[in-house]
């Protein structure tokens, strides 16, 4: 009604035969009877399932678990059979959208391979058929992160403006809208839902009124909805995160300028503190360098110390060079860490062997702090190194830094935006270093 409040509506289309692999959905949504009657502005909201029998992807599968498999390019998340994963069209979902429903007994359904494409034929197609300029969405259902129950979402667009983004505007009271973008695509694919439902065999639903969402083929479709993982701060489940910090942690010599955030170290070191210690004890201190003068005044203390040990070794000046070069990790990360051991709490036995044992518990706590800590770091998405280095002269590493003489240096840890992707490391398999009794 012109001048009235805004208002849409949404209906379900009848008279749409079974599909099969081959079928040409636009022709058949342009011949359904009755008339779809579709006029420009209308946005046409199709259910995956139809999308994929049209385009082949029934496959034969005893076992659905395998054609998830197939499907799967990360795991995010598990719990019992139930797996969230990344699949091939970059969609977290359940089972990777393999779907056992509304197939044939002893097949599974898999999603199309490019949901934007299909939904760009199928509005070529009723544009051709039918001489309309309609939006596709292509839908399918999706679960949520806190919150229960299943809605439909875009998985696939085309003519759509799938996101609204109102940054730089503001509200009706006049305040800066700062992180407003609205999901329009998946809020259309959920209105469609109402009417087709889940068991009711009505795969396409209209909506008509909201012609501001319409716009050209250069639209970018349905991906652009998907989070990039330098954005996604859930991008892991609990455990797979441990896992994926541990796989990340790597060994990174090579940094950016870009500075570090001193929160994120601090949260690095609260997860080093969970380590387990002797006694009950807490044996680790980290030392911050945050300013470029305190790291440099401490690495020319120690290269220096360390020039004097190679020459008293007989090392020719070639020589004492190229060792002092392997230390430019240090030198050349914008942060450095210089984690210390602390004794203070630990037994005494006047037996050297059991007196040695007992440091030997201290210094794996360390350890075992320091691997918290590397491992805390990678979750940031910050590269670090451990290097010995400072083991070798902690009188000086003590003097420079103004330590108590009870705190033992246990290496460096260098820490900052890595320069490049890590290098591929070799597989080791746990069981060439396990020993079953």
């Amino acid at each position: 009604m012109t001048g009235g409040p805004p208002a849409y509506r949404v209906w379900a289309l009848e008279g749409l035969p079974e599909v099969a692999a081959g079928d040409d959905l636009a022709k058949l949504i342009a011949s359904a009877s009755p008339s779809p009657e579709l006029v420009d502005g209308d946005v046409l909201l199709v259910t995956s399932k139809i999308v994929s029998k049209a385009e082949g992807r029934v496959i034969a599968a005893d076992d659905r678990e395998a054609a998830i498999d197939a499907e799967t390019v990360r795991v995010v998340a598990r719990r019992g059979t139930l797996r969230i994963v990344e699949n091939r069209q970059g969609l977290v979902m359940a089972a990777a959208g393999v779907d056992a429903s509304n197939t044939p007994s002893g097949t599974v359904l898999l999603l199309p391979e490019d949901p934007d494409a299909s939904a760009r034929s199928i509005r070529s197609g009723l544009r051709e058929a039918l001489g309309v300029d309609v939006g596709v969405v292509v839908t399918d259902t999706f679960g949520r992160p806190w919150r229960s129950g299943l809605t439909d979402v875009a998985i696939g667009a085309a003519g759509v403006r799938v996101l609204d983004d109102l940054r730089g505007g503001t509200d009706a009271h006049g305040n800066p809208l700062s992180a407003t973008v609205v999901a329009t695509a998946d809020e259309l694919a959920a209105a469609g839902d109402l009417v087709k439902g889940k068991a009711s065999g009505l795969p396409v639903a209209v909506v008509r009124g909201l012609p501001h969402v319409v716009a050209g083929d250069e639209e970018p479709g349905a991906r652009a909805l998907v989070r990039g993982a330098a954005d996604d701060m859930f991008r892991l489940g609990t455990s797979e995160a441990v896992r994926e910090a541990v796989t990340l942690r790597r060994t990174v010599r090579e940094f950016t300028d870009e500075p570090v955030d001193p929160g994120a170290v601090r949260r690095a070191v609260a997860a080093a503190v969970t380590a387990p210690a002797p006694h009950h004890t807490t044996p680790w201190r980290f030392v911050l360098l945050e300013s470029p003068e305190s790291r440099v005044r401490l690495l020319d203390a120690m290269r220096d110390a360390w020039i004097a040990d190679l020459r008293r070794d007989g090392k020719s000046e070639e020589s004492v060079a190229k060792r002092v070069r392997r230390g430019d990790v240090l030198r050349n990360a914008p942060y450095l860490a210089v984690p210390c051991l602390v004794t203070d709490g630990s037994h005494h036995y006047g037996d050297p062997r059991r007196d040695a044992a007992e440091r030997e518990m201290f210094v794996v706590a360390a350890g075992a702090g320091v691997q918290n800590f590397l491992v805390a770091l990678a979750g940031e998405r910050l590269g670090s190194a451990w290097v010995s280095s400072t083991m070798f002269c902690r009188d000086v590493v003590r003097e420079v830094l103004g330590l108590p003489e009870g705190w033992d240096p246990m290496g460096a840890v260098a820490i900052g935006h890595a320069a490049g992707a890590p290098r591929e490391r070799p597989v080791r398999r746990a069981t060439e270093f396990i020993e079953v009794r």
